[in-house]
């Protein structure tokens, strides 16, 4: 049975920028160690696999969640032209729940952080997209109570 989501892996060129900005959301950098060899390489199906791993915790959540951050020593990596299209097949985005999202957005932009959308209302919750690491999207969430 599963019981909740793990981690969510992201792959980087700069695990020093990823890291702030996932510090900015709550996540703190717990280890960094190198993967490589046989078995990671067969495990990922990436030939001479040599990567910087990141583990990122989000402390005091429970059940506990974690951010990995990639970072391809060998091979080069491949980049993503589509990867800021929402428009697309695969991974689209990955959404965290807050308290208060206004209040949640004006900290993050006046931390620098950019929005890729204004918030938006919908089936209860409060959203907004953020632009992340990479240009991966970041979303956010503000469930409202619903009425009794």
């Amino acid at each position: 049975m599963i019981r909740n989501f793990d981690h969510v892996t992201i792959g980087v060129r700069d695990t020093a920028a990823a890291t702030r900005f996932f510090g900015l959301l709550g996540f703190e950098h717990e280890k960094t160690v190198t993967i490589s060899g046989g078995t990671f390489s067969r495990y990922m199906g990436v030939p001479g696999l040599e990567a910087e791993h990141v583990t990122l915790v989000l402390r005091g959540a429970q059940p506990r969640m974690e951010v990995q951050l990639l970072r391809f020593l060998h091979p080069d990596p491949l980049l993503d032209p589509d990867i800021a299209s929402l428009c697309k097949t695969g991974f689209n985005h990955v959404c965290l729940a807050v308290d208060d999202l206004d209040a949640e957005l004006a900290r993050l932009r006046a931390a620098g952080v950019d929005s890729r959308s204004g918030s938006l209302d919908f089936r209860g919750c409060k959203l907004v997209f953020l632009r992340g690491p990479e240009d991966v999207c970041v979303e956010l969430s503000e469930r409202k109570a619903l009425p009794t």
